[in-house]
């Protein structure tokens, strides 16, 4: 979410529906461990633009349990702190993207994460879903996995963040507060 923009808005309101649920946990990593960018935008403005992102629609929450954990963001710790939260009786959703739910053998607690939520995977353009492999890797895990169909849109927060870099627009690709927030802070120019 870096910047949130209407692919990731998209996504979650259709999962939201295909799957009738009460509502959806907007989490931004706090400290994600596979990104190495030096210029990755402080966990503090990433939620902000969450916020604002999700506030015209109220079955979306911001939720900071990565924000406001120290140390790395790892999925299985902030599913771990959302099931204590939640309870046992609630059914955890963790929604990811086909193309990275090929690598979650190589996650940190791939196990302890199929335990503790079931996975809804999105299919996202161009990229061929390969579950064998995953069965292969984690026997059991496609028990854990729910697959859904949702529109595509051809957003990307890398895309948004050069086209800032460039001095190119983009309006409609997001919504309008968190692109007013973007300008106002000063995010993503170059140097």
């Amino acid at each position: 979410f870096d910047p949130i923009h209407y692919g990731h808005l998209t996504i979650a309101n259709e999962v939201r529906h295909l799957l009738d649920l009460d509502r959806m946990l907007i989490v931004p990593a706090g400290r994600p461990p596979h990104k190495h960018r030096t210029d990755i935008t402080p966990a503090e403005q990433r939620a902000e633009m969450v916020a604002l992102g999700i506030a015209s629609n109220p079955h979306f929450e911001l939720s900071r349990v990565d924000v406001d954990r120290a140390g790395y963001s790892y999925t299985v710790d902030t599913l771990r702190v959302l099931r204590e939260q939640l309870g046992a009786d609630d059914v955890l959703y963790f929604v990811v993207g086909s193309d990275s739910l090929k690598d979650l053998p190589e996650w940190h607690r791939p196990l302890d994460i199929l335990r503790l939520a079931l996975l809804v995977s999105v299919s996202r353009p161009g990229e061929p879903s390969d579950h064998a492999a995953l069965e292969r890797d984690l026997p059991g895990a496609l028990q854990r996995v729910v697959q859904v169909s949702v529109p595509q849109l051809q957003i990307s927060s890398s895309d948004l963040r050069r086209r800032v870099a460039e001095g190119r627009p983009i309006k409609y690709q997001l919504p309008e507060p968190v692109e007013s927030y973007v300008y106002r802070q000063g995010l993503y120019r170059r140097p």
